[in-house]
């Protein structure tokens, strides 16, 4: 009776380390478990984190594009404004050398036809 104690005993301390060795074995593999989750869940809003950011600086060059091309469109329509006034004004000269040489023309032949009569 006392051996069969004994090895009752002996059973219950081999099946209490074992049971206590199955809960630490969970217990890291649960661990080992979320770590791993953690890790994949910790680099993802890094990553996430790390394109907001880039996507905000992209805004920014996209608006600082957009300034400079809203500016080199304006200047490029003033050039254009002032070619055009240009091209008027030169139109103008010439109407006007053309009405002059006309005007002196005929002032030529006027003094002409005075002066033989």
């Amino acid at each position: 009776m006392q051996r069969h104690h004994h090895e009752s005993l002996c059973q219950r301390k081999q099946t209490e380390r074992a049971k206590m060795d199955a809960v630490r074995s969970a217990a890291r593999v649960a661990d080992l478990l979320v770590a791993t989750v953690d890790g994949g869940v910790q680099e993802l809003y890094i990553n996430e984190k790390r394109i907001e950011l880039e996507a905000r600086a992209l805004l920014a060059t996209i608006a600082w594009y957009r300034k400079q091309t809203d500016q080199w469109l304006a200047a490029t329509n003033a050039i254009n404004s002032v070619l055009k006034e240009i091209g008027d004004f030169e139109n103008w000269m010439k109407i006007m050398d053309f009405d002059s040489c006309l005007s002196d023309g005929l002032q030529a032949d006027a003094f002409r036809t005075m002066v033989g009569n």
